[in-house]
């Protein structure tokens, strides 16, 4: 929100400065984004037009269930033998050519209803956001060369949207019309055959009053650009899809006229029926500063310290070398000792290998495998021996096997 006391009023037909008018009180109400967002979601549901499909739809087929017992759903399936559709289910919303779950009926509850004191809260939030520049930046706006915010021209009561365009254009609007107006394009999906074919995206917003009637006949052919009386303040084009921060231009009889319109927070409005500005939970919006302050220090208790109960971790001596040590002053010669051990092992153990490998190993493993040769040749001959007196034995009817 924004708390100048005044605001510049700029001609339009120049970039000069041709007075100065109060701050309306409702750019000082406070930014509720949840009020917005609620408030707009339950209004943009009355512009739905109640539909629904035909009541027959997906259940005109001539199916029964088969029952339990033949390991199949019960879903009602299609009569007859033949074809490819008997016995294919029917009627259910997982079915081929089967209705929709929860049909959709006209009389559905289509629409809402908004509390109108609380629709009125969320429209003065909406225009004291589209004073804060961030917030107008934020939602997509190029206000780089605008004056300042929020922007009062002295009159827009043109003949033509040339004339209208050329105003709009020295006020520093430049830049979000050829936004609104490059970036228009086709609607993805079914929704471009429903008479809106094409999506563009919102430039400023025309708030005028009773002395600038023509401006809707001007501003009407004009990509992007929306208007609005000041007596007709619409949340939906304050922030469309529920999101803070249009680009408002206002004129200057429109702008004399909010506080008429919403009143202040001494004076309630005159055209909304009493009604009283929300006012703000906090003044000071700092609230670390307000949370160290010494007023509200001096009421806090003091931190709880914690009590340390163990000071010393336990360990474990098995995995733990410094305790293992003072529990046993031989642990570190017994490792290193193990150590030299170890590399001894793995050094021995290389040489081995390296020996085994080279000539003379080579040499040894030969004459190793040749005793190996003669013991096994010499062990058969001998098997072979004793079997052959084995055989004469047994065929001279002289052979005793040895009882067990």
């Amino acid at each position: 929100m924004t708390a100048r006391p005044v605001v510049s009023v700029y001609a339009k037909d120049s970039t000069n400065i041709v007075g100065h008018v109060p701050m309306p009180a409702v750019f000082t109400a406070p930014i509720r984004d949840d009020i917005v967002q609620f408030v707009h979601s339950n209004i943009a549901k009355n512009r739905i037009q109640a539909h629904g499909v035909w009541y027959k739809a997906g259940m005109e087929h001539s199916a029964e269930s088969w029952g339990t017992g033949r390991a199949v759903a019960r879903i009602p399936r299609i009569g007859g033998s033949g074809t490819h559709r008997s016995g294919q289910g029917a009627f259910g919303n997982m079915c081929r050519k089967g209705r929709m779950f929860a049909p959709l009926k006209i009389w559905r509850r289509w629409h809402r209803k908004t509390n109108v004191n609380q629709n009125r809260h969320a429209v003065a939030s909406a225009l004291a956001a589209a004073a804060v520049a961030p917030l107008v930046q934020a939602r997509g706006h190029r206000i780089d060369d605008v004056p300042e915010l929020p922007l009062v021209v002295d009159n827009l009561n043109v003949d033509s949207t040339k004339g209208l365009l050329s105003a709009l254009q020295l006020a520093g609007a430049t830049a979000d019309l050829h936004r609104a107006r490059t970036q228009k394009r086709r609607r993805a999906g079914q929704a471009k055959m429903r008479n809106s074919r094409f999506v563009l995206r919102k430039g400023p917003l025309i708030v005028y009053g009773d002395h600038n009637a023509s401006v809707k006949r001007t501003a009407r052919n004009l990509p992007g650009v929306d208007v609005c009386h000041v007596n007709r303040l619409n949340l939906l084009q304050l922030a469309p899809g529920g999101h803070l921060g249009r680009f408002v231009v206002f004129t200057k009889d429109a702008f004399e006229a909010l506080n008429n319109v919403f009143g202040t927070y001494r004076v309630k409005g005159v055209q909304k029926g009493g009604y009283q500005l929300n006012r703000n939970s906090m003044n000071v919006a700092d609230l670390a500063r307000i949370i160290n302050s010494d007023q509200v220090q001096a009421k806090l208790r003091q931190v709880k310290g914690n009590t340390v109960l163990h000071t010393v971790q336990k360990k474990n001596p098995l995995k733990n070398h410094k305790l293992m040590q003072r529990l046993n002053p031989a642990h570190k010669s017994l490792r290193a000792a193990e150590k030299k051990a170890a590399e001894a092992r793995v050094a021995s153990r290389k040489a081995a290998v390296k020996a085994k490998r080279s000539k003379s190993g080579r040499k040894e493993k030969a004459t190793r495998n040749a005793r190996y040769a003669k013991l096994e040749s010499d062990l058969s001959s001998a098997f072979e021996v004793a079997k052959d007196k084995i055989q004469a034995q047994d065929e001279a009817g002289r052979y005793n096997p040895p009882q067990e």
